[in-house]
């Protein structure tokens, strides 16, 4: 048994439909599996609310109030908390996958490249078409950043759309090479204490520590890839509610006024002065330069 045998798809029952495989596997059982465990994890405490929440109550609303704070940090304004439920289920999804994946005998869904690619292709698809559909010229200040050179814009422009289309691609590969490298250190690491068990417990005790470190390392890892991928939805998400950078309106007595479209700006001055950071509440808010006029 190789340290990549754990990640094969096994065909259970061969089945078919006209021209479709619809072969049910171990993938198919344990995205079942899955489903039901996150069903199961959001609606049997709704099932007997409390004024003060059990444990399990307590723990649904705590994750809950958690991705969303992620949400309402990335994306400004409310008009995509319609877009919330996806981002949470997405979460829940992902991190069930992890854990149910380091279980005994478990199969890790997030380990093949195939599904990461879904969810991030079917995402990324979605604020694209989401983008262009509230504004085709709003979008393209995306890829079109102020500031920059006549020169260089061209150049500029090019690097900017080629990063937002790898968004696919380093969101999914991410996801799905930590999974895998890390199960699979974990069963080089064990076959290491199965081997040094034939020479003497004490010698095996030494790599059986570090499988446990590891297991808890793993632990770990699995909820924060399903923190990070949360927090690069909604970012992508904030981009095509609010596409563009940050520019110049006018500069008069010191006082500067910018607009910005995203939800955070952080202007880096000459070094004879602070940095400034500011998060805009409306359309339009200012700084004040005491010390020159001048913006660089």
């Amino acid at each position: 048994m190789t340290p990549l045998s754990q990640f094969e798809i096994v065909v259970l029952q061969p089945l078919s439909f006209f021209s479709f495989d619809l072969s049910l596997t171990n993938f198919t059982i344990y995205l079942v599996f899955n489903s039901f465990f996150i069903l199961s994890f959001l609606v049997l405490p709704l099932l007997n609310p409390r004024f003060i929440p059990s444990v399990w109550q307590s723990l649904v609303e705590n994750v809950y109030n958690f991705v969303l704070s992620i949400f309402q940090s990335q994306v400004q304004g409310n008009k995509g908390l319609s877009y919330f439920p996806a981002v949470f289920t997405v979460f829940l999804f992902i991190l069930f996958s992890n854990v149910v994946g380091l279980l005994p005998f478990g199969f890790t869904l997030t380990s093949h490249f195939v599904l990461t690619l879904f969810l991030a292709l079917s995402f990324n698809l979605s604020f694209l078409y989401l983008g262009i559909l509230r504004g085709p010229v709003q979008f393209t200040k995306l890829f079109i950043p102020s500031g920059v050179s006549a020169v260089l814009l061209p150049l500029v422009t090019v690097i900017e759309i080629v990063s937002y289309f790898l968004r696919t691609l380093s969101l999914s590969i991410r996801l799905f090479a930590n999974m895998m490298a890390g199960h699979t250190l974990l069963f080089i690491l064990s076959s290491f204490v199965i081997t040094a068990l034939s020479a003497s417990v004490l010698v095996a005790s030494i790599p059986f520590l570090l499988v446990l470190g590891v297991i808890v390392l793993e632990f770990g890892i699995a909820f924060l890839q399903s923190y990070v991928f949360a927090v690069l939805l909604c970012i992508y998400l904030n981009d095509a509610y609010n596409p563009g950078h940050l520019f110049l309106v006018f500069s008069f007595t010191g006082i500067l006024w910018f607009g910005a479209c995203n939800s955070k700006v952080e202007l880096s001055l000459d070094k004879r002065y602070t940095m400034v950071r500011f998060h805009p509440g409306s359309n339009f808010t200012f700084v004040e330069i005491w010390k020159d006029k001048r913006l660089w």
